[in-house]
């Protein structure tokens, strides 16, 4: 008899914990729509975090992850998907890793998983990214075969934002590509400037509010009148 009491007691102890989760999932399922509906991130990440305590998925990891990234949290988004390289990730957490290692100054690690994001779906975007950091990283013969494709592949309407002045701004991507061509062209033989330059000129014929390779320009300019100070001079 006492076996059966308790057996019926733990019985109905389950029967409240499964009620009460249940409960707590439609209260986060709500809180976490509402929040959505406000606009409200914090909110939205405070109610994926409690969904996922309570019934976790590799969606829902995948999706805080995200949102951290997305409001510039990279380090949290980090900190909740990780920053392996691994195949069988979804593409929404590939991107989330590349993305966020690379707002972190991690190019060989962002690097990684660019490639991932390309090997399964090759876009000039993708491409600019893995030329871009490529450069970084030191294989500009690399950079230049991204660069090549992105040249050959960059749609007159497709543009790139940059972000080093105060005021975002867009630029034609075939653009962005010849700047970065400039840059490899300057690093493969710091003797050319003339060839990177007109590299540059190309790309501010296409967009001449190009700022950042504005400044590239007077970079090179001023090295090649310092160079030619001191050929004068010898």
């Amino acid at each position: 008899m006492k076996k059966i009491g308790l057996i019926l007691l733990l019985m109905v102890g389950f029967s409240a914990t499964a009620q009460t989760k249940s409960e707590l999932l439609k209260h986060y399922e709500a809180f976490y729509d509402q929040m959505k509906l406000q606009g409200d991130v914090d909110g939205v990440i405070n109610a994926i975090t409690h969904l996922n305590i309570l019934s976790p998925s590799n969606e829902r990891v995948d999706t805080l992850a995200y949102i951290y990234a997305n409001d510039n949290q990279h380090l949290q988004a980090l900190n909740t998907i990780g920053i392996e390289k691994n195949e069988n990730d979804s593409d929404l957490a590939v991107q989330v890793k590349a993305i966020s290692l690379k707002a972190l100054n991690q190019p060989k690690r962002a690097l990684e998983q660019f490639e991932i994001l390309n090997k399964r779906s090759p876009n000039p975007y993708l491409a600019y990214e893995l030329a871009d950091l490529k450069i970084q990283t030191g294989d500009n013969a690399g950079a230049s075969s991204n660069i090549e494709f992105g040249i050959a592949n960059a749609k007159d309407d497709m543009m790139y934002a940059f972000y080093e002045r105060q005021q975002p701004y867009e630029v034609p991507l075939k653009a962005a590509f010849l700047h970065l061509k400039a840059l490899v062209q300057f690093n493969n033989d710091q003797s050319k400037i003339d060839e990177a330059l007109a590299t540059i000129n190309e790309a501010l014929k296409i967009d001449p509010n190009f700022n950042l390779a504005s400044l590239s320009k007077q970079a090179l300019e001023s090295r090649k009148e310092k160079s030619e100070a001191t050929e004068t001079k010898e």
